[in-house]
């Protein structure tokens, strides 16, 4: 299951990412228009500017913005950077691998072969999407209306 916290980020980006030719977008107008609690949403987008993914800037027109085109921007790296290791149990980590205490054979372990499956096409779909694709994905109407609505 994906964190809260990479579920907000990845709603706080396509917002960014949907309002980029409009500049920095606030805090409160990403918040607001997301259904994101303030603070929470406060301390992911410091974690993603801190991570580069993001840019800050002060004052009246100042908010958050993206720092690099949204096509430079892979899902797969964002959620590995919010939230750890992308496998569903640390046997199938190939950064932070670790053998399950309570298996004694890797290569017989029925639920490391199941999720081994899973874990590739998920890997898969995510290290190959941007956030320029999966704002593509997105209803027109929808991009649109976001765009028009979040400026600071």
């Amino acid at each position: 299951m994906l964190p809260m916290k990479a579920r907000y980020a990845v709603k706080a980006l396509v917002h960014l990412a949907v309002a980029q030719p409009q500049g920095a977008v606030s805090i409160a107008a990403i918040a607001h228009s997301e259904a994101i609690p303030r603070k929470f949403l406060e301390a992911i987008l410091l974690e993603l500017r801190n991570h580069g993914i993001l840019v800050s800037r002060r004052g009246k027109l100042g908010g958050y913005a993206l720092r690099q085109s949204c096509d430079q921007i892979w899902l797969g790296d964002v959620l590995r950077k919010l939230s750890g290791p992308l496998a569903p149990v640390p046997c199938l980590s190939k950064t932070a691998y670790q053998r399950c205490a309570e298996c004694p054979d890797e290569r017989a372990c029925a639920v490391r072969l199941l999720l081994a499956d899973v874990h590739t096409a998920t890997l898969q779909i995510l290290d190959n999407m941007s956030l320029a694709d999966l704002v593509a994905r997105l209803p027109t109407p929808l991009v649109a209306t976001g765009a028009a609505d979040d400026t600071a």
